[in-house]
């Protein structure tokens, strides 16, 4: 089973059984749907517990017990965020619907995932990966998230800070969901005292040549970038339109949002509609970021 179509399946349920418009009222709760969800369906192996502790070098982790039938439980780092939380017990719920075989198998002490595998939307393995996409299309699904923001709109801040609180996850993962079908040219970079962490291009900026590589290089902003020339600012967003050369050789509208909890600063560039696809370029991951370790605790 896929990744889509496994957390599609859920997804129909949850609308006939509260309606396609259920999300003007409230966003998946991951946590109820793990439990009852596998209690109904899986009975014999179901998941019979999701609580949070003090995870070390993690942030969520499927574990399973030791008599069989298994009994299964997620467990999630209690310190983070709710909305960090929503996306790593939705992640941790694809593993067991996707890979529960395979981890009991080859992971005596259940699979521990990092933050790197959960909540950049792209993890360091290829399960990784796929619990990501389960969970991003679990609590986004795409019929509820065009009608919010069209795949020809351009976003700004305010409209993806709503779409976070539709969804109730991270705003990043918001912006990797809507770069995941965007028709425009548009692109995140995520920076830390005027350095790229990572960033990543829709389909149509990377087929034009507009992408950054962070992967094993380092990346200083442009001088002129908003993240680069307020590095002692206080939070908030400012948007301003750069001219050819800052970025790339056309103009860029560039918008940041100064995030002082996670003490990075997120970036946003759309550019025009009109270009030039450059052909033949590889598609590269669809994050380009610094690799972190995948983390299993013990």
């Amino acid at each position: 089973m896929t990744p889509q179509r496994a957390a599609i399946t859920l997804t129909k349920i949850l609308d006939a059984r509260d309606g396609v418009d259920r999300f003007d009222r409230a966003p998946v709760d991951p946590e109820w749907l793990a439990l009852n969800y596998s209690a109904q369906v899986f009975s014999n192996e179901p998941i019979v517990v999701v609580k949070g502790e003090a995870l070390d070098g993690c942030v969520g982790a499927l574990v399973f017990g030791e008599t069989k039938p298994r009994r299964w439980g997620i467990l999630y780092d209690e310190r983070q965020d709710p909305r960090r939380r929503n996306f790593t017990v939705a992640h941790e719920l694809g593993h067991y619907l996707l890979h529960r075989e395979m981890i009991e198998e080859t992971t005596p002490d259940g699979l521990y995932c990092s933050e790197a595998d959960v909540e950049q939307g792209r993890g360091s393995t290829a399960i990784e990966k796929e619990a990501d996409l389960f969970a991003a299309t679990l609590l986004m699904p795409l019929h509820d998230f065009r009608k919010q923001l069209g795949p020809k709109a351009r976003a700004d801040f305010t409209v993806l800070g709503r779409l976070a609180d539709r969804y109730g996850v991270s705003l990043t993962a918001v912006i990797h969901r809507w770069l995941d079908y965007t028709e425009t040219r548009a692109m995140v970079v995520i920076s830390n005292e005027g350095f790229a962490l990572w960033a990543r291009s829709s389909s149509a900026a990377f087929r034009s040549g507009r992408f950054i590589r962070t992967r094993n290089a380092m990346f200083e902003l442009p001088e002129t970038s908003i993240a680069r020339s307020r590095l002692a600012s206080t939070p908030g967003v400012m948007s301003v339109t750069q001219p050819v050369g800052a970025w790339f050789d056309e103009p860029v509208l560039e918008t940041s949002l100064r995030a002082s909890r996670l003490d990075q600063e997120i970036t946003l560039l759309q550019l025009d509609a009109s270009y030039d696809e450059i052909p033949d370029e590889p598609v590269p991951d669809l994050v380009d970021r610094l690799a972190e370790p995948h983390s299993r605790a013990r």
